[in-house]
């Protein structure tokens, strides 16, 4: 499929256009248009990196039916918008391998750089919060070494705290006795 002859795509078209161009560039999905990300910092890299494995170690210890994953799969906003964040975790049954969509993601990651700094902290903090099941959108300054927490509490409402060190305390499921299960991250 030829996507300068679309003038707009919606979702399903994008994901089938980026498994099957050669040579697609790492991209996400705005208002029907693909756009491409430059390439990263080896601090960003490193950063997101570092998160995917905090995550996954806290999920391990914390025995929650959760899964933690680095960059790569999609978060669907709508039908013309889709993200892909740098890190994020879901919960509930685990995906198939081949599945390009988390539909439930509880807790999503973005690593802030010069080129997606304005986008990471307007239209997807907005973008994410439209999903019912996030409850925790972290967004990491790797400049001043901070972390700007949103959080949905359970009445609905977000609001944003600024850490600058210590661990973060996440909840990012509910037990079926409705305590909720804490997830810990270092």
């Amino acid at each position: 499929m030829d996507i300068a002859l679309h003038p707009t795509l919606t979702v399903e078209e994008y994901l089938v256009w980026a498994q099957t161009e050669r040579d697609t560039p790492r991209s996400e999905f705005i208002n029907g248009r693909v756009v491409a990300l430059a390439p990263e910092r080896v601090e960003h890299a490193e950063v997101k990196l570092s998160a995917a494995i905090a995550f996954r170690s806290a999920v391990s210890r914390s025995q929650l039916q959760c899964q933690a994953l680095p960059s790569g799969p999609t978060i669907r906003i709508d039908d013309y918008t889709a993200y892909a964040p740098d890190a994020l975790v879901y919960c509930d049954q685990k995906l198939p391998g081949d599945a390009l969509i988390v539909p439930n993601p509880i807790v999503i990651v973005e690593v802030l750089s010069p080129t997606t700094m304005h986008t990471d902290t307007s239209a997807k903090l907005i973008g994410y919060f439209k999903l019912p099941s996030v409850r925790h959108y972290l967004i990491i300054d790797p400049d001043a070494c901070s972390v700007t927490h949103h959080s949905r509490s359970v009445d609905g409402r977000v609001s944003a705290s600024h850490i600058t060190s210590g661990p973060i305390r996440l909840d990012p499921a509910r037990t079926v006795d409705r305590r909720i299960r804490i997830l810990r991250v270092s």
